[in-house]
């Protein structure tokens, strides 16, 4: 599965656009929606299309974490997955009590486990609605 174009969207509005550099949280040089990387240097300046097919490709190897869940997805569990792996990374992913529950098809339980991801204040009202995304019927 590919993450749609609505969760996109959302994603985008999750992690935030800008489109000259800065520096994160942590020090990393960023651009666009949470691009890093030796391309990404200080005073560059991107445009609005530049900076989603930068998302489109960062997307992929979130995807490709999603896509070894072993039950069924509808693609608002799958683009709240691709959200929160991009924000958390896949080896966290992989090691989480969140895709064990997935994985033996407690949905729910899985559904649950996204609150357990905001050691940050700030992450709260994202895990929330990473979660209502995960929840909503197609």
């Amino acid at each position: 599965m590919k993450m749609s174009p609505k969760g996109a969207a959302i994603l985008t509005v999750r992690e935030g656009e800008k489109l000259k550099t800065y520096t994160d949280t942590v020090g990393v040089l960023t651009i666009g929606v949470g691009h890093t990387g030796p391309d990404v240097k200080p005073g560059m300046t991107i445009t609005k299309e530049q900076s989603q097919a930068l998302l489109m490709k960062d997307l992929q190897w979130a995807e490709a974490a999603v896509n070894k869940v072993a039950v069924p997805l509808n693609q608002n569990q799958f683009d709240a997955l691709v959200s929160f792996v991009f924000n958390i990374g896949a080896t966290a992913f992989a090691k989480s009590t969140l895709l064990k529950l997935l994985n033996a098809g407690d949905y729910g339980g899985a559904a649950a486990q996204f609150m357990v991801w905001t050691k940050q204040k700030e992450l709260i009202g994202r895990r929330q609605g990473e979660r209502d995304q995960f929840l909503t019927k197609p």
